[in-house]
């Protein structure tokens, strides 16, 4: 029968992809947790990892045996946390944020959650929505701050708030001598900064407008909206924003005519999901330092717009 302890060690190899390391976090020699590992190999005559790979490379059987052995020391982790009967939340919780959150929305709470929980340890990653539901169903991450809706059946989804999608344009730009933004208003429009593919906002720029975007002599592409903001700043063409990375830009941006388009954001879990307290923390902590404007905006006004 496989132990626990051999399970650890075969996660530790899967997430350091060096046998050394692995072996240094789990607190045991080389020899021993290699030893550990083969007998796994040998009771379910698979192989778990490629040794001649350098890193080392998990198999295809490999990769779905760590699934399963993640989740089992998930649940025996949160079964122990439930049993001892304490009631402070601890230990680590796994966080991934897309990048056109990240920036404006961690330490919007970062600070306050980490005072009120200080013995869970908050890791964040800054990763695509594509990378984030793959690693929420193979358990590398506990929970992610995407926009929504995903329509992923294996996701759940708890919505936070909205924020209103704007247009920034440069200083000489003639979308700035209108008062309200029609998606009419940006057909044809040249110089359009679009992030690269993989963001979802790229995905809603081009639902809400029908916009020609090769109408320039040069192509960029960016995964960082702060990046795309200094080009308008200094340059020339346009660009949508989220209102969070918008502060600071308040008499420079042009909002959308009602129903004004806008971004629905959620702390989403998988449905094999354990750590439900954790989870309660925090949306009670992001949700408490929410900016005013997103915290009290009226959704009814609002159009969330696709992002498939």
């Amino acid at each position: 029968m496989v132990t626990l302890t051999q399970l650890r060690y075969v996660v530790a190899v899967f997430e350091e992809k060096h046998f050394g390391r692995a072996a240094i976090m789990c607190h045991v020699s080389q020899p021993s947790l290699s030893l550990q590992i083969q007998k796994v190999e040998d009771l379910l005559n698979i192989i778990l990892f490629d040794r001649s790979k350098k890193p080392v490379m998990t198999t295809a059987k490999g990769e779905k045996f760590v699934i399963k052995a993640k989740k089992i020391l998930s649940q025996i982790e949160d079964l122990e946390t439930s049993l001892s009967g304490n009631q402070e939340l601890s230990g680590v919780f796994k966080l991934g944020v897309i990048p056109t959150l990240g920036p404006y929305l961690i330490p919007l709470f970062l600070e306050a959650f980490s005072k009120k929980h200080p013995k869970v340890r908050l890791k964040i990653y800054e990763k695509t929505t594509k990378d984030i539901v793959s690693a929420l169903r193979e358990d590398s991450l506990d929970a992610g701050l995407l926009v929504t809706p995903l329509r992923e059946d294996q996701i759940i989804e708890r919505v936070l708030f909205s924020e209103k999608l704007y247009i920034y344009a440069s200083k000489d730009h003639e979308l700035n001598s209108l008062k309200c933004i029609k998606s009419k208003d940006l057909k044809d429009q040249s110089n359009f900064w679009l992030l690269n593919e993989g963001h979802c906002l790229r995905d809603q720029a081009l639902n809400l407008c029908d916009l020609n975007t090769r109408d320039s002599n040069f192509q960029f592409e960016t995964g960082s909206l702060e990046t795309i903001k200094e080009l308008v700043k200094r340059g020339t063409g346009f660009t949508i924003l989220p209102e969070m990375a918008a502060l600071g830009l308040k008499d420079k941006i042009k909002p959308f005519k009602t129903p004004e388009p806008a971004r629905q954001v959620s702390l989403v879990h998988s449905r094999a999901f354990l750590k439900e307290d954790e989870l309660d923390a925090l949306e009670e902590v992001i949700l408490k330092n929410l900016p005013k404007t997103v915290k009290n905006l009226k959704t009814t006004s609002l159009k969330i717009v696709p992002i498939k």
